[in-house]
């Protein structure tokens, strides 16, 4: 028991330590960025007033995901194909099964990043509806968005919309190995739609998420709110008819209409189970 509890520590720590050079890249590109072209002009990101728990959902997040992910994965190569032990599971998983493994390891990455767009773009309406609102508002609920508010996520809003999604799509036969090039991808590309600049992506805002598209989702539901679900192809919006982005304007206000929004991470973890589940509209 003690050396299985010491090997997740290990495990824990060590996704943890890899996200700290990461962080402090990010943090100076961002920083740099920003000074020349900021969407909204105020507090740099490294004096928001809710830094400490956007770096708490940073650096722990992850490392929840990480063990939500393995488990899936070891559960349904158990129930679907009788697949038990590390070995077997190693050999099972490592490049891929079935049609999915005979393409390139590019091609594999392309799909997953289609496939895995296609349907969190759905799953993340449903969580603008009134039932599973309660637990996307934790996403919404910074005023002060910037990179570092990309992983400020409800547990249960980033499994089922997101770690959910690569269960199944690594369970579809997709080999890992696509994720040493999605992961580090999809970090920084979450960091930069939620960074506090004023990129457009002029002709290309159709073609992958910027932050301005982004950053207007955060905003009212009358505003840009209830609009571009989509995490990294746009086109998505385009074509469900959720595509917003006005000319010549930029978002500017962001969070939830509660008053009462808890700051630290503690307190928003507890938060979805302590409202009485009535949907939160967008801060006015």
């Amino acid at each position: 028991m003690l050396i299985e509890l010491l090997g997740v520590l290990k495990v824990a720590g060590g996704t943890m330590l890899k996200l700290v050079p990461v962080t402090i890249a990010l943090g100076l590109v961002f920083a740099t960025l920003t000074h020349l072209s900021a969407c909204n002009p105020g507090t740099p990101w490294w004096r928001k007033r809710d830094l400490v728990t956007d770096i708490c959902y940073w650096f722990l997040i992850p490392v929840g995901a990480r063990f939500v992910r393995i488990g899936l994965m070891i559960v349904g190569a158990a129930l679907l194909f009788n697949i038990h032990g590390a070995e077997a599971l190693i050999a099972f998983y490592d490049d891929g099964f079935g049609p999915l493994a005979k393409l390139p390891l590019w091609g594999q990455a392309l799909f997953f990043l289609i496939a895995s767009d296609v349907m969190m773009y759905w799953i993340h309406r449903i969580y603008h509806g009134s039932a599973m609102w309660k637990y996307h508002a934790v996403h919404h609920s910074s005023e002060e968005l910037d990179w570092i508010s990309a992983a400020r996520f409800h547990p249960i809003n980033l499994f089922i919309g997101s770690v959910m999604v690569d269960a199944v799509l690594l369970l579809a036969g997709v080999s890992p190995n696509v994720m040493l090039w999605l992961g580090p991808f999809t970090t920084a590309h979450s960091a930069f739609v939620h960074a506090n600049l004023n990129w457009t992506l002029g002709p290309f805002k159709y073609v992958i998420a910027g932050p301005v598209f982004h950053r207007w989702h955060h905003t009212l539901p009358d505003r840009g709110g209830d609009k571009n679900f989509a995490s990294t192809f746009p086109i998505l919006d385009v074509i469900f008819g959720t595509f917003y982005m006005p000319k010549n304007e930029l978002p500017d206000a962001y969070g939830v209409d509660d008053k009462d929004f808890p700051e630290s991470f503690g307190a928003q973890m507890l938060y979805p189970f302590r409202t009485n589940g009535k949907a939160i509209e967008a801060k006015a």
